[in-house]
C-alpha cells in the first residue's frame, strides 16, 4: 500500500491507480494557486532512475528543484509580472514500476495522456533523460495530423539504438521518437560516428555547443521549428561551469542569458505543447544548480503565461 495514497486526492479520478509519492508545491503557493481544475499549468514530477551510465542522482533531482523552488522570487522582471497566477498545480511524485524501463515510460505514458488531454502545459521534472519520450509521444499524437517539433536541449544526441543493452537507456530516447517528430537539437558537443551519420541521413538539424559563440544560432533553430513545439531540456545543455550536478556533464555548453533568450522567442513565436527538465543529479551542500532548475522552469512557466 502507497503510504502517501492521500496525496492521490489531488490528481483526476482516472489516474488514482497509479502509485503517488509524497505531495509537495512548486514555489510552495498556498491552495487558491494550485486547484488542479483551474491551473493553466501542472507539474509533474518522476523521480525514476534505472539506465544511468556515470554518475547516479537524477531520482533526486525533482526533490531538490521542489525544494529550490521555494526560494524562488514570484515576481519576473524580464514579464514584469508574477507568472503563478496562471495557476500552477504540482502532482505529487510519479513512483513508476520497477518491472522494467520500458513497462516503466508504458506507466508514464498513459498518465501523460490523460494530463495531454487537460489542455494544461505540463512541465515533466526528472529523472534521467530516458522519461521525455513518453510525454513527446503522447503530445505528438494528441496533435493529430500537426506535425511536432522538438527542441532538444542537450549536450549528447541521444541516438543511439542501444545503449547499456536495453533501447530505453537515456542515451537513445530521440532514437525512439525521431521518426514520429521533427528533432531540433541543440548545444550538442558528444556523439558517436553512427549517430552523426543517421543525422545527415534523416536532415536533422544540429546546433553544436562550439556555434553558440556565434551571431544567429538562435535565429537558425527559430527556422528549424515548425508551430508546434515540445521542449525537452536536459540540464547538461549548460556548461558544467554553472550547472555542475548532472550525472554526464561536458564543457562548452549553454549560459543562462543566452538560454533564456531562446526559450523566450520559442514560446513568443512558436506554441509549445508541453517541456521537460531533466537529469539534474543533485550535489550535497551544492545548491546553486538546483535554484537554477527550479528558476528555469518558472521562466518557462512565465514565457507561457505571457502568451496564454
Amino acid at each position: 500500500m502507497n503510504e502517501f495514497r492521500e496525496a492521490a486526492a489531488g490528481v483526476p479520478g482516472s489516474l488514482a491507480e497509479f502509485v503517488w509519492g509524497a505531495p509537495g508545491t512548486f514555489l510552495g503557493l498556498p491552495p487558491e494557486h494550485t486547484d488542479f481544475e483551474e491551473a493553466g499549468v501542472v507539474l509533474l514530477p518522476v523521480p525514476y532512475e534505472a539506465t544511468v551510465s556515470w554518475m547516479s542522482g537524477t531520482k533526486h533531482g525533482p526533490g531538490a528543484i521542489m525544494t529550490a523552488s521555494h526560494y524562488v522570487e514570484l515576481y519576473d522582471h524580464q514579464l514584469d509580472r508574477e507568472p503563478y497566477t496562471i495557476g500552477i498545480h504540482t502532482l505529487p511524485e510519479l513512483l513508476l514500476t520497477h518491472e522494467g524501463p520500458e513497462q516503466a515510460l508504458n506507466e508514464l505514458r498513459r498518465v501523460m495522456d490523460v494530463l495531454v488531454a487537460t489542455g494544461k502545459l505540463v512541465v515533466m521534472v526528472g529523472g534521467e533523460h530516458s522519461l521525455s519520450s513518453s510525454p513527446i509521444l503522447a503530445h505528438a499524437d494528441h496533435l493529430g495530423g500537426k506535425r511536432l517539433s522538438v527542441l532538444q536541449l542537450d549536450a549528447h544526441t541521444d541516438l543511439r539504438t542501444e545503449y547499456g543493452g536495453t533501447p530505453f537507456s537515456h542515451a537513445c530516447v530521440m532514437q525512439r521518437v525521431h521518426q514520429r517528430v521533427d528533432l531540433v537539437p541543440v548545444g550538442i558537443r558528444s556523439l558517436t560516428r553512427e549517430e552523426r551519420s543517421l543525422m545527415r541521413e534523416k536532415n536533422i538539424p544540429v546546433i553544436f555547443a562550439h556555434e553558440l559563440d556565434t551571431d544567429g544560432w538562435i535565429d537558425r533553430t527559430l527556422d528549424a521549428l515548425g508551430p508546434e513545439v515540445y521542449i525537452t531540456f536536459d540540464v547538461d545543455f549548460l556548461d558544467p561551469s554553472v550547472m555542475p550536478a548532472t550525472g554526464t556533464p561536458e564543457p562548452g555548453g549553454g549560459s543562462w542569458n543566452p538560454t533564456v533568450r531562446l526559450l523566450e522567442r520559442v514560446f513568443r513565436e512558436r506554441h509549445v505543447v508541453g517541456c521537460d527538465v531533466v537529469e539534474l543529479a543533485p550535489i550535497p551542500g551544492m545548491v546553486s544548480p538546483d535554484f537554477l532548475a527550479a528558476k528555469l522552469i518558472y521562466k518557462m512557466m512565465g514565457f507561457h503565461a505571457a502568451q496564454a
